[in-house]
């Protein structure tokens, strides 16, 4: 038994994250404001540019936030009701809202049990002749297996959608996230924001006219609404692309100290496979029934935790509802036995050893034995023949 009452005396919670803003972001918003632009102009063109460029693709189009980057990309690339976009349901709820708003379907696989990404071994049993679209989620700062992933989308002459989440700066291979098809990201550091990036002429365009009522010019030639970025939220975005990738080396840092100290507990510690730079967005364990325990015991002991996905997205009401069902145990597994660690770019050291020695604590407590990797089902076709 727990005695709760005895919470980490008065030292204060350590968030799961923590915004790493500033001076700079407010000085940003002050001159953004005072410039009393009303309408999308150089700053939202100077962050598409730096966008692009960091991404390295031609094209980088900003919209009003991460979400509407994803609806933005497939309603663009044509896809609608009765065509089937293949996915994984250990994400954020926008993954799968963003396909269902163009009135296609998700068609879920299962995820890889030691990376939590897309099983890019189950996409091609997953094709249809109704599939149009291949969309991996880059998780916690890890990107997908690209390579075997654009090889299916260019044999079935697929679409590659990227969902970058928190996977801003993250490589595979040398690429970043966001450069193999195209890419929606979120612009956290701005409060609301978001981007697309792209190599395809055609969709980039499009999407500037969606986000502008349909308009180019004065005339509007398609259907389309109001998904601009704001000059204030570009201008705190502006700030935030320097924080990169010193925020990428500060949470790489704090990773290596996570995993050194963890390395002989019985937990199941974030995997990086040859060639993948993660970006530690998340470090995520695995605790497996033991879970809720733990993260109880981290609270009491001043150690908030980030449990994202307790439910995936195949088993929430407004997927079920459609009739769309799927059997995912690895997924399964990773809602019910995943926790995520305090990890912000600002996370000092000693409030870092006051985690670890919580974790250890706990686990010490909670974990009976090795939490281990969840065995692969064989891969087997998704659906009947058609």
């Amino acid at each position: 038994m727990i005695d709760r009452s005895a919470r980490g005396a008065s030292a204060q919670m350590i968030p799961a994250v923590r915004p790493d803003v500033g001076p700079e972001e407010s000085e940003a918003v002050a001159e953004a404001l005072l410039s009393r632009s009303t309408v999308p102009g150089r700053r939202v063109a100077e962050i598409e540019a730096r966008w692009a460029e960091f991404i390295g693709v031609r094209h980088a189009v900003a919209v009003v936030n991460g979400t509407v980057a994803r609806m933005c990309i497939l309603a663009g690339l044509g896809i609608g009701p009765g065509d089937e976009v293949i996915t994984v349901s250990h994400t954020v709820n926008a993954t799968v809202s963003s396909i269902l708003f163009t009135g296609a379907s998700p068609v879920f696989i299962d995820i890889e049990p030691d990376t939590y990404l897309i099983d890019a071994a189950r996409i091609e049993a997953a094709i249809t002749p109704r599939t149009r679209a291949i969309y991996p989620v880059h998780l916690h700062g890890l990107v997908a297996d690209m390579d075997m992933i654009t090889a299916i989308a260019d044999r079935h002459g697929l679409a590659v959608v990227e969902d970058g989440g928190g996977a801003h700066g993250a490589t595979f291979r040398g690429r970043r996230a966001g450069s193999w098809g195209h890419g929606a990201f979120g612009l956290y550091g701005a409060g609301e924001g978001g981007l697309v990036s792209t190599d395809d002429d055609r969709l980039a365009d499009w999407i500037r006219r969606y986000r502008d009522h349909g308009r180019r010019g004065r005339q509007a030639e398609i259907l389309g609404f109001d998904f601009h970025l704001s000059e204030v939220a570009a201008a705190i975005g502006l700030v935030g692309l320097d924080r990169i990738e010193p925020g990428i080396l500060a949470r790489r840092a704090i990773a290596a100290r996570y995993g050194a100290s963890f390395a002989a507990l019985p937990i199941r510690r974030p995997l990086v496979p040859v060639g993948r730079r993660h970006v530690f967005h998340r470090y995520t364990i695995g605790l497996g029934p033991a879970r809720d325990d733990v993260a109880a015991d981290l609270a009491d002991h001043g150690v908030e935790v980030a449990i994202e996905y307790p439910v995936p997205i195949h088993r929430q009401p407004y997927v079920l509802e459609r009739g769309i069902h799927a059997e995912l145990p690895i997924t399964d597994a990773a809602a019910d036995g995943s926790l995520g660690l305090p990890m912000y770019a600002g996370l000092t050291v000693d409030d870092q050893q006051r985690v670890i020695a919580a974790v250890q604590a706990a686990v010490g407590r909670h974990v009976r034995e090795p939490v281990r990797v969840p065995r692969r089902a064989p891969v087997r076709s998704t659906h009947a023949p058609r």
